[in-house]
């Protein structure tokens, strides 16, 4: 949201400001290299608390920013915190839900992100306008503070949960499959091609999403001529339409699911309907009309989030729950290396360029292709033998 101003403020090119973002990316996918692991040896309650006492700290200290390497630094320390969420998060809801549930409370829990992007708007503005946009840090910061106390507050695992009753109990462990909690490495885990299908998934399709994010407002800006002010009813549509595909992607599954399709077929038509929902967004550079624009990426912002709720739900299908932190961490930290590079990427394509053309040719053609490469790796979503070496995929 600020993007625009501050560029403007502290003289940034585009290659500055990719730099800033590849710093976030490069913490994230440090920290992704041990938070699935923390987060399985913590236990979701605290993992979780942990990683947003980071976050929220990291999102404050760029108030003392003011130059891009401070910058680069803030945004390297939010990178460390963010990476213990989707792990945490996706970890929750296998804890919490069988498997035939996860993909739709994985589209809830992942709207909430759309929630925030809406709630910016909304707010960012207004702050920084009337406090100055050291203030709209600090506030982002405090209001996720303020989540983290809920979190301890509430947050019980459901063999610890007070008001869970025995039947609620059986229902979540309803899967044949369960298996008691323990460790595995990263090595272990590579050995199976299911790992390397989450992995490759999230490396081709997260740094599209990274896109979104950081360069949106700055496409506005540039192609639209939308301030600060102006950014907002568009970011809202672009995100509305973002969380109605995360909740729905994960409810396509689920009703494919209950009319009694395989795992494999649920969930992989699901996704190629989220990954064609994403391929218009190649025309949106070229419409005139900033509505049309939104409308194209808006509906593409949708298809990812409902094909990220298929997706995230592949490593329930596939592994049992007491791996599933360690495979999001991995399969997060290829989607932030991806993300770091597109990120370098992008910045150096727009400073030569000043053309968005090439990158939402990549981001149409993105998902269509990470299927591709999923289903090649794994054909029939099989859950992985961890415990002998894999015979087949």
């Amino acid at each position: 949201m600020l993007a625009p101003d501050l560029s403007r403020q502290f003289g940034w090119n585009e290659i500055d400001y990719g730099n800033i973002v590849t710093a976030f990316q490069a913490a994230y996918a440090i920290g992704l290299l041990c938070a699935g692991a923390v987060i399985d040896k913590l236990g979701t309650r605290i993992g979780y608390a942990l990683a947003i006492c980071v976050w929220s700290l990291a999102a404050m200290s760029h108030a003392l920013a003011g130059s891009v390497l401070g910058f680069a630094a803030a945004r390297f320390l939010l990178g460390l915190g963010e990476a213990g969420n989707f792990p945490a998060a996706i970890k929750t809801v296998a804890e919490w839900f069988p498997r035939r549930e996860r993909a739709l409370a994985t589209g809830i829990f992942n709207s909430g992100s759309n929630v925030g992007a809406i709630f910016a708007p909304l707010t960012v503005p207004a702050v920084a306008i009337t406090l100055g946009w050291q203030a709209a840090f600090l506030f982002t910061g405090v209001m996720s503070a303020a989540w983290l106390v809920t979190w301890l507050i509430v947050y019980r695992p459901p063999a610890q949960h007070p008001s869970l009753s025995a039947t609620e109990l059986d229902h979540i462990r309803s899967d044949p499959d369960d298996e008691p909690a323990k460790r595995l490495p990263w090595a272990q885990l590579l050995r199976h091609r299911q790992a390397w299908a989450f992995v490759a998934a999230k490396f081709m399709t997260d740094p599209i999403w990274w896109f979104f994010l950081f360069w949106l407002p700055k496409f506005l800006n540039s192609e639209y001529g939308l301030t600060l002010t102006g950014l907002g009813p568009p970011l809202i549509a672009i995100y509305l339409m973002a969380d109605v595909g995360s909740i729905g992607g994960g409810w396509i599954a689920g009703r494919f699911l209950k009319r009694g399709w395989s795992v494999n077929k649920a969930r992989k038509v699901a996704m190629l309907i989220c990954a064609l929902a994403v391929v218009p967004i190649v025309f949106a550079s070229s419409v005139t009309n900033v509505w049309a624009a939104v409308a194209l990426i808006g509906l593409a912002t949708a298809g990812h989030q409902g094909w990220s709720a298929n997706v995230f739900t592949l490593t329930s299908d596939m592994f049992p729950r007491y791996a599933v932190g360690s495979v999001v961490g991995l399969g997060g930290f290829g989607g932030a290396v991806g993300g770091m590079l597109i990120s370098t990427f992008v910045g150096f394509l727009l400073q030569t360029t000043h053309s968005y053309v090439p990158v939402f040719l990549m981001a149409g053609s993105a998902y269509l292709l990470a299927l591709a490469v999923v289903h090649a790796l794994a054909p029939r979503l099989t859950p992985a033998l961890l415990h002998r070496p894999e015979v087949s995929a």
